[in-house]
C-alpha cells in the first residue's frame, strides 16, 4: 500500500479535527478566536502527533489566508523578509507557520519581532518544548500560547475506525489495542505504523505479529524534551510525597528509560529528603546523599538499582515539611525588615553573661532573641515526635 495515511486523512476543517477539546470544543477560547478571525500571533506547544501543524493549516484555510510552512532548523531570515515584502500592500496578510520554533536562535527571534509588531503576517509557531523555557520574553509577550495534549486512546481509535471503514481494513481487537497503546497519543506514529503494516500484510488484515515486529516497544517519550523532562520529574517527586511507591518507581523508570542522567535524579532525591521528609526521618537525607555519590561513580545500567532503593526508601518514609516551611518563614520576616540585634551575651568572642548549656545538664534558661519569634511548627511525624519530647521538656522547665 503506497498511500500516506497521515497526509491522506489529515483533517481539513475544525469539525473533522480530532482531539484538543480544551482548545477547540464549542465555546472554547481558541475556537472562538479562529471563528471570529481574531487570532493573534500564537504558539502551539505539545507532544508530537497531537495536531499542531494540522490546526495551523485549518486556520489558514478557514481564514482564507495564503499559507507558508517553514521549519526553524532551516529558516533563513531573508526568506521571511521576502514573504513579508510580497504582501506589504496586500489587504490579506499570509499565515506563516514555523515548525520547531524553539530552535530559532535568540538573534532570529529578535529579527522576527518587528514583523510581528507590525503584523506583516500572522505568525503561528509549533514546538514540542514549553515556550516558557525556549522563547524569549519579547516573543512570548507578543503571542498567545496554547498547550496541546497527547491524544487520548479514544481520539486515536476514532481515526483508526475512520480509516478502517474507508480503506476496508480488518483490524482485530488485539491489533487495535497495540496500535493505540504503543503510539502513546501520537497520531502520526500510529498512522505510520498502520501504513507500514498494510504494506506487507495480505488482504488488508492487520496482524499483531507484524505490528510488534515493526515496533517492538512502546513509543514512551522518555525525557528528551524540556517539557517532558520537567513533567516526569514532577510526577516522580509528587508520587514520593504521596508515599505511592509503585507510582514513584514507574515515573523514575520513565526517566531512566529516557536517558535522564542518574545524577540529576539523585540530586532531586536529596532535595526531597530534606524538603519533604526532614526530621520525620533524618536518615533519609544521608541515604539520599550516599545515593548521589554512588550513582555518580557507577553510572548506568547498575545505577538504576541504587536509585530504586533510595526511591523506595523515600516514598516509604514519614513526611514532614516543617523545617522547610520554618526557614522560609524566617527569611520572609527578614525580607520584611525584622532585623533584631545580636544579644550581647551571644556575640563573638564570648561576652560575660553567656551560659554554657552543657554545664547545666544540656539546657539552661536564657534568651537567644531580644524579642521572641515563632517559625518552627513540628508536624509530629516519625522522629519529630522524639524531638518534640525534648522541646516540650524545655518548655515546661521554662514555665
Amino acid at each position: 500500500m503506497s498511500k500516506n495515511l497521515a497526509l491522506l486523512y489529515r483533517p481539513e476543517s475544525l469539525e473533522d479535527f480530532i482531539g484538543q477539546d480544551h482548545l477547540l470544543s464549542k465555546g472554547a477560547a481558541l475556537r472562538g478566536l479562529i471563528e471570529k478571525d481574531a487570532l493573534q500571533h500564537s504558539f502551539f506547544y505539545g507532544p508530537p502527533g497531537s495536531g499542531k501543524t494540522t490546526l495551523a493549516r485549518i486556520i489558514a484555510r478557514k481564514l482564507s489566508r495564503p499559507f507558508y510552512e517553514l521549519n526553524a532548523t532551516s529558516l533563513k531570515i531573508e526568506e521571511l523578509r521576502s514573504i513579508f515584502k510580497q504582501y506589504s500592500s496586500a489587504l490579506v496578510k499570509p499565515l506563516v507557520f514555523i515548525d520547531e520554533i524553539h530552535r530559532l536562535s535568540k538573534t532570529q527571534q529578535e529579527v522576527l519581532l518587528p514583523f510581528m509588531e507590525r503584523y506583516d503576517a500572522l505568525i503561528v509557531g509549533a514546538s514540542t518544548e514549553n515556550p516558557y523555557f525556549s522563547l524569549t520574553a519579547a516573543m512570548r509577550s507578543r503571542s498567545m500560547l496554547f498547550e496541546f495534549k497527547s491524544l487520548s486512546p479514544d481520539d486515536l481509535r476514532t481515526m483508526l475506525h475512520r480509516i478502517a471503514e474507508r480503506e476496508k481494513v480488518r483490524i482485530d481487537v488485539q491489533s487495535e489495542t497495540y496500535l493505540v497503546d504503543s503510539s502513546c497519543g501520537d497520531m502520526r506514529a500510529m498512522l505510520n505504523l498502520l501504513e507500514a503494516a498494510l504494506s506487507i500484510s495480505e488482504n488488508k488484515n492487520i496482524d499483531i505479529k507484524i505490528l510488534k515486529s515493526l515496533r517492538p516497544d512502546s513509543l514512551h517519550d522518555g525525557s528528551a524534551s524540556t517539557d517532558t523532562h520537567y513533567n516526569l520529574i514532577s510526577a516522580m517527586i509528587k508520587s514520593m510525597r504521596g508515599s505511592d511507591v509503585d507510582a514513584t518507581l514507574y515515573w523514575m523508570a520513565r526517566l531512566v528509560a529516557g536517558g535522564e542522567p542518574p545524577e540529576f535524579i539523585a540530586r532531586r532525591m536529596v532535595i526531597f529528603a530534606s524538603e519533604d521528609i526532614g526530621n520525620a526521618n533524618p536518615n533519609a537525607l544521608g541515604i539520599a546523599v550516599d545515593t548521589m555519590t554512588a550513582v555518580s561513580r557507577i553510572g548506568y545500567p547498575e545505577a538504576r538499582i541504587i536509585l530504586s532503593q533510595c526511591a523506595v526508601y523515600l516514598a516509604s518514609s514519614p513526611k514532614s515539611n516543617a523545617a522547610y516551611k520554618a526557614v522560609d518563614k524566617a527569611l520572609k520576616s527578614i525580607k520584611n525588615g525584622v532585623l533584631q540585634p545580636v544579644p550581647r551575651h551571644l556575640q563573638s568572642p564570648n561576652h560575660h553573661g553567656y551560659l554554657y548549656p552543657h554545664d547545666f545538664g544540656g539546657w539552661v534558661d536564657q534568651d537567644y532573641l531580644d524579642e521572641p519569634m515563632k517559625f518552627y511548627e513540628s508536624k509530629g511525624m516519625g522522629f519529630e515526635k522524639k524531638l518534640n519530647e525534648w522541646l516540650e521538656k524545655i518548655r515546661k522547665r521554662r514555665e
